[in-house]
């Protein structure tokens, strides 16, 4: 016979906090059955200082503290293993249930299934979440970030990428209670929302995506007090918005399969990739994306992939198979995030990588080390620098073989990356291999220092000349009628100019 006022708690419930609300709500009253396997789950979770055993007994301080009409009981089982996983505690409460002929109360939807094809009433408390969470007070339409600590007032970045400030938003400190009580909030909040998750649960500290907001919560041990940082996009752009010329543009459309996002953070590097993704879903594009945690804010026709959730093997295979056009990765930092972004674009996927870097050519480097030089433009063909939001700098790579600048003998050629400004062709880096060294050479630098020696040479051989850059054509204007514009001194000009590199056009003034 089925006790109708007794309850058997499930994990879920207890964890989210929805059992807690059926009981402060009245909706649930009479005799509550707790399962010490829930206790010892959440005990041992707690040990290894993961969020959600410390979330799941400050739960259950709060059941059994007790509530008009309720009754708390702490019931043991002889079939309880000395190992306790969450399938497990899961199976033992639905049993439990199953055989005293209880009502369980659960959260998760499977269980609830599982317990109605068993014949055993179920109470689904639900996905209920309070609208407005508790540091959702600090955040305004211009706020990036926010930062709680412990023992320390809560501080504010606002502004937009590259150009914010720090605002403190209280003279009082953060107390150890009130943190505990938002990282609380926040889990259950994850647990229940369709647009929350928790990424990654450490000892120590917890990633949360939860809607626009990436949480990170850090405690003790790992820091020495507690700590929570809440980053929300404070803009969601086009690629329109960022006014870029028809030249990468078309190149984006036409060519650009190999691309890097580099920048330093906060300086809006993930909100391009978003609006980058977001351009080839409205061409026809199958997209996907791997993030860590996934705070793009994409449409669903974009898949968006945890690499919290996956071994790399995994989303490498589920890549190969179902074969996007474009795969965004945000971000790159370790050498298997390096190697798969390698793997999947030497497959035909085009491949979007997101990596912090201080400059372009920093982004190129990354690559260096992890890869044979020749393979790196097939890898890498677009290089696309982020500074406070804005595009400010774009590279495209080529091979080719050939002398690199500086050296003079002709036997030294050798195959060389040449890293080029794409918006106005000029060469500003050659990358090549010097015995067993790889070496990354500026040659902007070099190239202004041989072209003011060269004008020098040129005004000196031609006074009055006048000699302007064009790439690597020198325009040499020479004044009408000049007694020194000789056939030799053309020659001359022209031999100097080559061995640097530059072709030599003469025009009059």
């Amino acid at each position: 016979m089925t006790e109708r006022n007794v309850y058997v708690l499930d994990v879920d419930a207890v964890l989210d906090g929805s059992a807690r609300r059926l009981v402060e709500s009245g909706e649930i009253s009479g005799k509550i059955i707790v399962h010490k396997a829930i206790v010892e789950f959440f005990y041992s979770e707690a040990r290894r200082g993961m969020s959600s055993g410390i979330a799941g007994l400050d739960e259950l301080t709060a059941l059994t503290s007790g509530a008009p009409g309720v009754e708390v009981a702490l019931v043991e089982d002889e079939r309880m293993p000395h190992e306790l996983s969450y399938e497990t505690v899961k199976r033992l409460v639905r049993d439990y249930a199953w055989r005293i002929g209880a009502v369980l109360v659960t959260s998760d939807e499977a269980q609830m299934r599982a317990a109605k094809a068993l014949g055993i009433p179920v109470i689904f408390s639900g996905k209920q979440v309070s609208e407005k969470l508790e540091f959702e007070k600090y955040f305004t339409n211009r706020t990036m970030s926010v930062h709680l600590k412990e023992g320390a007032p809560p501080l504010a970045k606002q502004g937009r990428p590259g150009r914010w400030v720090f605002v403190q938003l209280s003279d009082q400190p953060m107390a150890r209670e009130e943190l505990e009580r938002m990282a609380r909030e926040i889990i259950e909040a994850a647990t229940q929302r369709r647009d929350g998750f928790v990424e990654i649960d450490r000892l120590g500290s917890t990633i949360v995506q939860l809607g626009d907001y990436r949480i990170v919560i850090t405690r003790p041990p790992l820091s020495e007090g507690w700590e929570i940082t809440i980053v929300k996009p404070t803009v969601k752009l086009r690629l329109e918005d960022y006014n870029l010329p028809e030249k990468l543009l078309a190149r984006l459309t036409e060519r650009a399969e190999g691309i890097l996002i580099a920048g330093a953070p906060g300086m809006g590097k993930t909100t391009f990739a978003q609006a980058l993704a977001e351009f080839y879903a409205r061409q026809g594009k199958i997209v996907k994306t791997i993030e860590s945690p996934r705070d793009m804010r994409l449409p669903p026709i974009i898949t968006q992939y945890s690499k919290n959730y996956a071994d790399l093997g995994e989303l490498h295979d589920i890549l190969l198979l179902s074969r996007p056009d474009y795969t965004v990765f945000d971000e790159l930092r370790s050498d298997e995030d390096f190697k798969l972004y390698v793997d999947l674009r030497l497959a035909g996927i085009g491949m979007i990588g997101v990596v912090h870097a201080t400059s372009p050519i920093d982004a190129v480097q990354r690559f260096i080390r992890r890869v044979e030089l020749g393979m790196i433009p097939s890898i890498i063909d677009t290089v696309i620098f982020i500074h406070e939001g804005e595009v400010r700098k774009v590279y495209e790579l080529r091979m080719t073989v050939k002398l690199p600048t500086g050296l003079k003998e002709a036997e030294l050629s050798r195959p060389v990356v040449e890293v080029r400004d794409f918006l106005t062709g000029e060469l500003e880096y050659e990358i090549y291999t010097f015995g067993e060294q790889t070496m990354v050479v500026p040659v902007r630098e070099r190239r202004n220092a041989a072209l003011e020696k060269l004008e020098g040479a040129i005004k000196h051989l031609i006074p009055g000349s006048e000699v302007e850059a064009n790439g690597n054509v020198l325009i040499v204007k020479v004044p009408r009628h000049s007694p020194r514009l000789t056939a030799r001194r053309i020659k001359r000009v022209k031999r100097l100019a080559e061995k640097r590199g530059f072709e030599v056009r003469f025009v009059p003034l």
